[in-house]
């Protein structure tokens, strides 16, 4: 077992199609207006034509929602350089009250990034530059030197701020072994989905983010676990999920014309998922 007690969280992740932006629009507010939701994850493809900016969808968005967590899922760090992606998130956090995280994530696509003017990593090089990363930004948060040396990123005494209106947390979206274990040493959380890895394959990883955890003298309890599901998996899995794996967000891939199914797992799934998890772990 691998409940770390964490409350639960449900959410939506959405792809930003531009086509279709007035239906995502309403589909987001009905969202913010329904108990049971608490999470909006958007995907991050910049080099995708169809789509919408992610970040100037989330801008857009943080007017018009009140109670969401506003998160990129995740943010292409290849075209998004992390000095300007920290004060991005800093100043939406502030004006959204508090509700913007940060999903990161360290590149895939390659020829779609360098087609769009942003350099190719090899795995190791986009490791080292996600590491690079979030030393830069928490530094701008704050929390960090404002003087970093590295091969990818650095800072030469840039100045802090402006703060963010909570302590922005950073999630991975990362699955390889040694992208796991720093996402134990480094990441308050780590963000991933079913396609990747089915659930069969969630204890090997969750045991390589307690591992880098462990490693680092953090708690392994710390990492939150988020988790995009498939959306035919019944209450009796996800519960499991929580409960043996440590997952504690949920969400369900909609498309913007998923209102129906935003709401059943709103209204359905996600109270069952709650009392399902509350019962065993009274047990």
């Amino acid at each position: 077992m691998a409940d770390y007690g964490h409350e639960l969280r449900f959410g939506i992740f959405v792809p930003p199609e531009a086509a279709r932006g007035r239906s995502l629009l309403r589909l987001i507010q009905r969202a913010d207006a329904t108990a049971g939701l608490e999470v909006l994850a958007v995907q991050d493809h910049p080099y995708q034509p169809a789509f919408l900016d992610t970040w100037t969808l989330l801008s857009y968005v943080a007017a018009m929602t009140r109670t969401l967590t506003l998160m990129p899922a995740v943010a292409n760090l290849p075209l998004r350089p992390p000095a300007v992606l920290a004060r991005s998130a800093a100043s939406l956090d502030l004006l959204s009250g508090g509700r913007v995280e940060l999903g990161l994530g360290a590149g895939a696509f390659w020829d779609a990034i360098e087609a769009m003017g942003g350099q190719r990593r090899t795995p190791g090089q986009a490791l080292t530059a996600l590491r690079e990363a979030m030393g830069v930004m928490r530094a701008l948060w704050g929390e960090g030197r404002p003087n970093l040396e590295g091969e990818y990123y650095a800072l030469h005494g840039a100045k802090a701020g402006p703060a963010p209106a909570h302590r922005i947390g950073i999630w991975l979206g990362v699955y390889g072994p040694r992208a796991l274990r720093m996402t134990g040493e480094l990441a308050d959380g780590w963000l991933g989905g079913f396609s990747y890895a089915p659930p069969d394959l969630l204890a090997g990883l969750m045991s390589a983010i307690d591992t880098g955890a462990r490693e680092a003298g953090r708690v392994p309890a710390l990492i939150r676990r988020a988790y995009i599901i498939d959306a035919s998996m019944p209450v009796a899995q996800l519960a499991e999920v929580a409960l043996v794996h440590g997952i504690s967000e949920f969400l369900l891939p909609v498309d913007p014309d998923g209102e129906r199914a935003t709401m059943q797992f709103a209204v359905d799934t996600a109270p069952a998922v709650r009392a399902a998890v509350a019962a065993a772990r009274l047990a």
